[in-house]
Formats: structure tokens, sequence, C-alpha cells
């Protein structure tokens, strides 16, 4: 098996007393898309925390592409290649679309470049490119947010609660384009409460409950096995 985009072993974090992750392992193939399942409290959004830079961990290792990460800070892992959506839609309200993309360019990749991504992945930006971001739907407002991260060219995204607040067809349309970019050779990994849309475009699934991965494998045995804790009534 070559290499995985992502390896995460025995990653143990807290919140002073309380251990949040309780010896987390994970592997994210080189492009693949991993749904990372489980009901809220399960340590999902800590984990892409740690994963990410935001949180430092107690103990364990972090891998990206092969390379020893634990400790390094967001901008080092995007500079090897890891770019994060976060929950709840990072965009500059009282920009223009056009001008919150722009913005990316001063990483280093051409307005050109830039605007040609987003508007290709989501032809309704361009249509929008005028408006105030802060204006648009919470729907319009992801899909800036996923054009402002793959302006980066990142090499593993990590997308999380992509469907928060969002209609299921516009969810739908969501994971629709994650697939799209997948095909494009970017690794993913989508961290989700609802699974079903998920695992729809998903090549791997793995299950978190209590700080640790409790299950994983392919999307259709682990929703057979786990449809208990992933679904929790909401699909």
């Amino acid at each position: 098996m070559s290499v995985p985009i992502l390896e995460v072993v025995d990653l143990h974090a807290a919140y002073g007393r309380i251990e949040v992750l309780r010896g987390v392992d994970l592997a994210v193939p080189k492009g693949a898309v991993m749904a990372l399942l489980g009901p809220n409290g399960a340590g999902k959004s800590t984990l892409i925390k740690v994963i990410s830079g935001q949180k430092s961990s107690t103990s364990g290792d972090v891998h990206l592409g092969g390379v020893h990460v634990k400790g390094a800070g967001p901008e080092e892992l995007a500079r090897l290649g890891l770019c994060t959506v976060p929950e709840g839609r990072s965009v500059f309200p009282n920009l223009t679309v056009q001008e919150n993309l722009t913005l990316m360019s001063y990483a280093g990749v051409s307005t050109e470049a830039v605007l040609e991504t987003a508007f290709t992945y989501f032809p309704r930006l361009l249509e929008r490119r005028g408006q105030l971001a802060g204006t648009m739907s919470g729907g319009e407002q992801q899909m800036l947010a996923m054009s402002r991260a793959l302006a980066s060219d990142p090499a593993l995204l990590l997308l999380d609660e992509l469907s928060m607040g969002l209609a299921p067809l516009i969810v739908d349309e969501l994971y629709d384009t994650v697939a799209q970019i997948a095909e494009s050779g970017v690794s993913i990994l989508c961290i989700e409460q609802f699974a079903r849309t998920a695992l729809r475009v998903s090549d791997y699934a793995a299950v978190m409950t209590g700080g640790r991965i409790v299950a994983s494998g392919e999307p259709a045995e682990v929703l057979e096995t786990m449809s208990d804790v992933i679904l929790g009534g909401a699909a």
C-alpha cells in the first residue's frame, strides 16, 4: 500500500483534565474521499483541530504524506498541502465574492487561476461575483469557502460539517462537487454528523465515538454495521 496522505497514530488530546481524544488511529489513502462520522461530542472537531495545527495533542503522531507534522502550525501545514474548510463557513461578509477570492492571490496563486477554479466548480459564484458575501445564502457562502480552500491547490482537503444548517438539496449539490474535486486528485476527509450524503461520495468511512475510531472500512459495510451510531435518527 502506498503511503497514506494522512496517518494519525494513537492520538490523544485534552481540554484541561478532560481527555477528548483517547488514542485515535486513522489513515486516509492518497486520492480517496473518507467520511469521518459520529454523533455530537464524539471528538471529530477536536481531531480536525489537532490535524490542522490549531490545537496541540498530548501524545501520539500525525503524518502528512509520510512527513511527521506533529506540532506543526497551520501555515507550515498549508505549505505541505493541507487545507481546512472549518465548520461555520469562513468568508469575509463585507467583501464581494470576487474580493474574497482575490485575497487568495496573496498566497502566491494568480488571481486568474483562483477565479477560474472557483467559477468552474461553482458557476453560481460567477453570477454572484459582485455581491457581498454576507448577503448570500448559507449554501453559496459554503461554495465560496470551498473555493478559497481550493485556490491553494491542496493535496488534502478537510471539510468540517459541510452540511451544517443547509437544506438537503444544497448539501447534495455540494457533495456532488466534492466528488468532482476528488476526481481531480485531491484527497478529502469529510467530517459529518449526517451520514448518508457523505457516504454516497466516499471511498472509505470511519466512525468515531467516545474519542476513538470504533469502525472503518468501505461505506456500505460501515453503514450496515454501525447504522445505530452514525444515523442517530438523522440521515
